[in-house]
């Protein structure tokens, strides 16, 4: 199997688990609806870890493009590959997404909000804020990506790694998915809306592009100054690009702080004047 094959079949797999326990949970008439969050966050957790099971030893199963930024960033993937990769992991993710569609077929119909629908495919923010989002995806794709170094600085009995991924990937959706779905991954994010746009889907709906960039984007930053960070930190090897980016992140985490209060101000504001 060549790496190309096998980063597109490891990310259609990690997202038919993915957005399958999502549509299961979410979509009418199904016998796990309402199951709630913590069925997500760990079947998205094992859906990765059988993804990494699955190809782990043909390409190092990134079966995300924020990975392999990271790695290719601390030097431990080639950039030559970087393209390839992504392009396997976007087809992956539109793939696993039909097929997640085709097994709940007659579940669209019986589903009539196209919010939800659009939820089974790619995430969305529980309160629209771009910065504030682009912020959380940032954190989320940063602690993986530190994550997964981290787990690649140990060693592990043979077959273990995979499934300790997986923990991680059910602890970051627990603690900091709540704000955005926690993407963390521009495949398993823009694939499913490609998807979703293209398929003949019931009262689907719109696919919310105005907020696509931000599950692509912010992963893109975390998995890139994760893996500055780790470099300079934990392998004592400063960049100039980690201080680029060190700066980046600071004056990003302060236009989202900045916004908020405005924000905070003028909904005081409201309040007092409904109040005289």
């Amino acid at each position: 199997m060549s790496e190309f094959v096998g980063e597109l079949i490891g990310t259609m797999i990690l997202v038919i688990f993915g957005t399958g326990v999502v549509a299961g949970v979410s979509l009418k008439n199904t016998l796990a609806e309402g199951a709630g969050w913590v069925l997500v966050t760990f079947a998205w957790g094992l859906g990765v870890a059988m993804g990494v099971y699955a190809v782990g030893n043909i390409t190092g199963a990134h079966i995300n493009p924020a990975v392999t930024l990271g790695l290719a960033t601390v030097g431990d993937f080639a950039w030559s590959k970087v393209p390839l990769y992504i392009t396997a992991q976007m087809l992956g993710g539109i793939i696993g997404a039909i097929i997640v569609f085709f097994h709940y077929l007659p579940h669209w119909r019986k589903t009539n909000n196209p919010s939800t629908k659009l939820g089974v495919f790619s995430t969305g923010p529980a309160i629209p804020s771009p910065i504030a989002n682009l912020i959380s995806e940032v954190i989320g794709t940063f602690v993986l990506v530190m994550g997964i170094l981290f787990l690649g600085a140990h060693q592990f009995t043979e077959g273990l790694n995979p499934l300790i991924v997986g923990l991680l990937i059910v602890v970051i959706g627990m603690s900091l998915g709540g704000t955005t779905g926690y993407a963390i991954n521009p495949a398993r994010d823009l694939g499913p809306r490609i998807a979703h746009a293209l398929l003949p889907i019931p009262g689907k709906g719109a696919s919310n592009w105005s907020y696509s960039w931000v599950p692509v984007i912010g992963p893109a930053i975390g998995g890139i100054y994760g893996g500055l960070f780790y470099q300079a930190i934990f392998e004592t090897e400063p960049s100039v690009w980690f201080w680029i980016g060190s700066i980046a992140i600071v004056l990003l985490f302060a236009v989202g702080l900045i916004q908020e209060l405005r924000k905070s101000e003028s909904t005081q504001d409201n309040y007092e004047e409904e109040r005289s």
